[in-house]
């Protein structure tokens, strides 16, 4: 269970910063070198290697190094057990909606029946 935690906790720490979540998403599509990966971002290879180290550390990205290229793919299991992790408060959440729906639709069906009574008096006076 620790051990899960500690994974959990890794995951969403890299998720936690805007330039690991685009690089994930560029991954999602295709292998990239760091080279690669840091170009849009207009930052040097040892910043988007601080990065990519992160994501590695929490076992979302695969480096490998073929020569003077560092590839990196995406390792998307650690992305599958958050997802889990999230659908739990996902089942809270949407019990929790669904019964306030049916209190504001309660509620609506009240006032219109308030509403109907209210000029069916009116008519009969």
């Amino acid at each position: 269970m620790v051990e899960r935690s500690a994974h959990l906790d890794a995951v969403f720490h890299a998720l936690a910063d805007p330039t690991r979540r685009a690089m994930l998403g560029r991954l999602a599509e295709r292998e990239l070198t760091i080279g690669e990966l840091a170009t849009p971002f207009h930052m040097s290879f040892a910043g988007a290697s601080k990065h990519v180290r992160v994501l590695e550390s929490a076992g979302l990205v695969k480096r490998t190094i073929r020569g003077r290229s560092h590839l990196c793919r995406l390792e998307a299991a650690r992305l599958a057990e958050a997802d889990a992790w999230l659908k739990r408060y996902e089942r809270f959440w949407t019990a929790k909606l669904d019964r306030l729906e049916a209190l504001l639709r309660e509620e609506d069906r009240a006032k219109a029946r308030s509403k109907s009574k209210s000029k069916s008096k009116s008519v009969t006076e």
